[in-house]
């Protein structure tokens, strides 16, 4: 009697079926995971994991990767240095896209102009112009993000904004059109870019101005003092809330006695009332939790509606 060998087919789970098609459209070069945690990845060392991660080589295959999104309706989200940001405990249904690779990490001095791609370190960008004498972003030091983030918050520190020191900016809309216009077409908020909710940033021309080394690097000296005695070192995501203009929101929250207030490894800062600090073992849903304590008691007694100024993503 003839025996035939016992075949089992293992079916692909969806999170190596999505990273599959998108291999199937990139170049070798694109990183491309299935199930890839992102605690790791964010600042506030929490998240579940992402079903698809990429970092794509080029921008033909960011392009490739947001028209296949577009085109299926998977949800994607664009991960920068993973600072002002929460993913959830259950991680992200979808594409996570990450601007890291060298192609969008580039910095260029021309002049008094830097040309930076989106994906560029903020420190990097403060420390290259330093020491090409140019001066006009020393205040991106102390932000630990990268230019795509920076641009899409309209991030600032030390009384500077992203959209005060740039010329011009190349993006891509979510089907991998490319565009480019000058900074004054830009229209920008408090905290946002709203042009940049549904287009990519790519890169940046940074507007500066020469100075001399010494001169900037004792501006920026004086920046990182200034920071590091106000702001704490356990892991955060920066500031938790945007500021309830003309109040500052860490303000609030010392005056109602909010700081270090717990849930689980979660903690408001005692350096900075408007920080949550992961103390150890905090979980997403700890920090959300603390998140609507602090928003309820600062309207209960004050009558303030605090609004996040972190992007909260994912699932519980």
């Amino acid at each position: 009697m003839m025996q035939t060998a016992d075949i089992t087919t293992t079916t692909p789970t969806r999170p190596q079926a999505l990273a599959a098609g998108l291999r199937a459209l990139v170049s070798s070069e694109t990183l491309v995971r299935a199930d890839e945690p992102l605690a790791r990845r964010t600042t506030f060392r929490v998240g579940g994991p992402a079903d698809v991660y990429v970092e794509p080589a080029s921008d033909e295959d960011l392009a490739a990767v947001l028209s296949y999104c577009a085109e299926t309706g998977e949800s994607f989200f664009v991960l920068g240095r993973g600072s002002n940001l929460l993913v959830r405990d259950g991680g992200f249904r979808g594409v996570v896209i990450c601007l890291a690779q060298a192609h969008f990490s580039r910095i260029e001095v021309r002049g008094d102009r830097l040309h930076c791609g989106a994906g560029a370190k903020l420190k990097r960008v403060a420390v290259e112009a330093k020491q090409s004498g140019l001066s006009g972003v020393e205040f991106l030091e102390g932000i630990p993000g990268s230019v795509g983030g920076a641009l899409r918050m309209n991030a600032g520190a030390m009384g500077g904004a992203t959209f005060d020191a740039v010329e011009s900016l190349r993006f891509m809309d979510y089907h991998g059109k490319i565009f480019e216009k000058p900074a004054r077409e830009v229209a920008t908020e408090y905290r946002s870019c709203p042009m940049l909710r549904d287009h990519l940033a790519l890169d940046v021309v940074f507007r500066c101005a020469w100075a001399s080394r010494e001169e900037i690097e004792k501006r920026m000296d004086a920046f990182s003092k200034k920071r590091w005695a106000s702001q704490p070192a356990a892991p955060s995501a920066g500031c938790i809330f945007k500021n309830p203009q003309p109040l500052a929101a860490g303000r609030l929250v010392d005056e109602l006695g909010l700081k270090g207030l717990r849930v689980g490894g979660a903690v408001v800062s005692e350096e900075h009332g408007n920080y949550i600090v992961n103390a150890g073992g905090a979980t997403a849903r700890n920090i959300l939790e603390l998140i609507a304590q602090v928003k309820q008691r600062v309207h209960s007694e004050r009558g303030i509606e605090l609004h996040p100024e972190i992007e909260i993503i994912g699932e519980d």
